[in-house]
């Protein structure tokens, strides 16, 4: 029996039942597919804009102080050298040595912790102008927790 005959030789009744079924699921399909993912996005986007309005302004606030450091006029060989020295002796102590090598200072850690490690960073960065050039660290775990230890290539001046 074709399809058409079966529909046909159904009462009213089934028919209706049928259709009443068929469109309850394509309202379903419908609603599942495109409109709720809809109403999910509207629901999340308040929050969504916080987070991103958020890491705007980190961003923002980190291209100025870029542009501030940028801006700064160059510093003399001499003065980073003893800008970066005066840094280590000061945050790092005893956990860390320091050897100047023409353009680039080696510095020698033994356990500085991560704050420790990224004050004095930011430190050479502003009073020494210096950036790392290159980096060997390792983790180390220790009783008061996260340190490093390793070697670090600073950036320094031309003579």
């Amino acid at each position: 029996m074709k399809l058409s005959e079966k529909w046909h030789s159904l009462a009213t009744r089934e028919r209706r039942l049928i259709l009443g079924a068929a469109v309850f699921i394509g309202v379903a399909l419908v609603w599942g597919l495109s409109i709720a993912p809809s109403f999910k996005m509207l629901n999340t986007a308040d929050s969504q804009m916080g987070v991103l309005d958020t890491q705007l302004q980190t961003m923002q606030s980190m291209q100025q102080q870029a542009q501030a450091i940028q801006q700064r006029p160059p510093l003399a060989y001499d003065d980073a050298v003893k800008a970066l020295t005066t840094a280590t002796t000061q945050k790092l102590g005893s956990s860390a040595q320091i050897s100047v090598q023409g353009d680039k200072a080696m510095v020698t850690l033994q356990a500085v912790p991560s704050d420790t490690l990224a004050q004095w960073m930011e430190q050479v960065r502003l009073n020494a102008r210096s950036t790392p050039m290159e980096a060997h660290l390792t983790r180390v775990s220790t009783a008061a927790g996260v340190a490093w230890s390793g070697s670090l290539a600073m950036r320094l001046p031309q003579r």
